[in-house]
């Protein structure tokens, strides 16, 4: 049985408030028996996280596809296509991110974007994408309403899948006629980043026209006056402010602007029970600023938590996991900023985006996996990963034209470490869209349509199901330890023994299709019953190798209990 020794310790104050509960015998109940044994275990490092741009992947609600006059014609895939909090919260209910193994979602912004749009050289663009910030107070009308993100949170949670938001600290989005700029002692406007050193890559704008939150200003600082003006005529001035004093008067921070901006962020944690930030762009941000947003946010998590015992879903800690553009796994828990070497693990992220292996497509998966257990299993605890094939910035992706869409699968979800899925992976949606420009061409809608018609899709969706359903069974494929057991075919086990939480696999790629014997070495002993859960078939280990026979040349074993 796998327990997670914390809720333990959870289901013991519950046991606590419960003395001399009895059932129908008339015996006690031991609620902390209970409790623990019906609480999966879990494990950020091991964990599955879906990646979608909220606008993009499912429209569950029409009726807010258009707000603020948004009506011009964009650029391809430019501008808003009708994704909504309501769509994924469907996909929710509908068991498709289970189905897939997914135990954690990662959305783009959903708070208020600028009104406006620009043009960035490659077609008037809208804030489809979320980076761009008017309000971080207020979600986007395009995206939903806090009553829809309130049951999306609770619709994930009940399934066991955690919940992630973009934190955006760095930067407001772009000055327009409708959006004017945030007062100088918020925000620089120039220089822009050249990234030479330090301070080209912190101390400036990562484009023309995006302004540049003034982190390092430890200085009390006014509520800029477009916001003001907004939050009165919203009618809730006043209740925004008596919220910001309080938050101040506790907390004891000066009125600069990097901790209004954190006091916001840590709204949706303590009022939703959000379960971690990815954070945008967190090189060109001082690591004092995540230092302090993690102190915060741990801070806001431990109050949900409080308020909401029987929500909570383990014991883990609030999820941070940051973009450092270029970030490879090689660099372990250090990571040149021009001139600095920061730490970005010393009381900060649990993780950063891995951006080494969508470069591995000439490596063999045993040079892949090696290499990152080696790394992973010698860094400090508090170091991890979070891998990815494809993204929504990154034109220079693994598999843009989705030539591989099953080697891709056992590539990320069979890696050691954290691995984020990007929407449409599993469908091979196309990241080459006619007539879009730049990062536009990795945004396409969904490709739900072709879900339902094309039998290549679904049998992508169903191979990517099965590894999937496979790695969120077993914690040991992401955290787990890495041994080679054959190079002909591949077969390698991962096993993990963590606390009470004990797991071992044994997983085969590339062998005969129909009968076959797979060596499991003592990972498991003589006479266990092992399934492949690939196949859905069965064997009993005899000599170190199990026989099975199946049609398939993946073998995904697992004891049967």
């Amino acid at each position: 049985m796998k327990i997670n020794t914390v809720a333990i310790w959870f289901a013991f104050i519950l046991a606590f408030l419960n003395v001399g509960c009895k059932d129908k015998s008339g015996e006690k109940v031991n609620q902390a028996e209970i409790a623990a044994s019906e609480t999966p275990y879990f494990n950020w490092k091991g964990a599955t996280v879906y990646f979608l741009l909220t606008d993009r992947f499912n429209n569950g609600d029409p009726s807010n596809d258009v707000n603020f006059d948004r009506t011009k014609e964009t650029g391809v895939l430019r501008g808003f296509q009708g994704g909504d909090l309501k769509g994924v919260t469907q996909k929710i209910k509908e068991g498709y991110f289970n189905d897939l193994g997914v135990n954690a979602i990662w959305m783009t912004p959903i708070m208020e974007q600028i009104h406006e749009g620009v043009d960035e050289g490659t077609g008037f663009t809208y804030p489809f994408h979320g980076y761009w910030m008017k309000d971080w107070t207020a979600l986007d009308p395009n995206f939903g309403t806090k009553e829809d993100l309130s049951e999306l949170v609770s619709a994930a949670h009940d399934r066991g899948i955690r919940v992630l938001l973009d934190a955006v600290i760095n930067h407001t989005g772009p000055v327009t006629d409708s959006d004017p700029a945030w007062p100088e002692e918020w925000v620089r406007q120039d220089p822009t980043c050249t990234y030479e050193t330090y301070e080209s890559i912190v101390y400036c704008t990562l484009v023309d026209n995006l302004p540049d939150m003034r982190t390092e200003n430890n200085n009390d600082v006014s509520l800029p006056p477009s916001l003001v003006e907004k939050w009165k005529k919203e009618g809730r001035y006043e209740a925004e402010m008596a919220e910001l004093d309080a938050f101040f008067v506790k907390t004891g921070f000066p009125k600069a602007p990097r901790f209004y901006i954190m006091k916001w962020l840590s709204d949706y944690i303590e009022e939703y029970g959000i379960d971690g930030y990815r954070v945008d762009t967190a090189r060109n941000t001082e690591i004092n600023v995540w230092e302090e947003f993690r102190k915060v946010c741990d801070q806001s998590f431990a109050n949900w938590k409080m308020n909401h015992p029987d929500e909570v879903l383990d014991d883990n800690h609030f999820y941070m996991v940051g973009e450092c553009y270029g970030y490879s796994i090689d660099t372990g828990i250090y990571f040149d900023v021009g001139s600095e070497h920061v730490n970005y693990f010393n009381n900060s992220f649990n993780a950063l985006i891995n951006f080494d292996l969508k470069t591995t497509k000439d490596k063999t998966l045993e040079s892949v996996f090696r290499r990152y257990d080696s790394i992973i299993q010698n860094e400090p605890e508090v170091f991890g990963t979070l891998s990815y094939l494809n993204s929504h910035d990154d034109v220079n992706s693994y598999d843009t034209i989705r030539s591989k869409p099953y080697e891709s699968a056992l590539r990320l979800l069979l890696a050691p470490g954290g691995a984020q899925i990007y929407y449409g992976d599993e469908t091979a949606r196309k990241l080459n869209i006619t007539g879009a420009q730049g990062d536009a061409t990795l945004r396409s809608v969904m490709n739900w349509e072709s879900l339902k018609t094309d039998t290549l899709t679904q049998r992508i969706l169903t191979h990517w199901q099965k590894i999937g359903t496979f790695r969120a069974n077993h914690f040991s494929i992401g955290a787990g330890k890495h041994q080679i057991l054959t190079e002909e075919p591949f077969t390698f086990s991962r096993v993990l023994n963590d606390k009470n939480y004990k797991d071992q696999v044994v997983m085969a790629i590339g062998v005969p299709k129909g009968s076959k014997s797979i060596v499991v070495g003592s990972v498991f002993s003589d006479g266990t019953t092992l399934k492949d859960a690939y196949s859905n078939t069965s064997g009993i280990v005899k000599d170190g190798m199990v026989s099975l026979d199946s049609p398939f040349d993946i073998v995904l074993l697992e004891q049967v209990n």
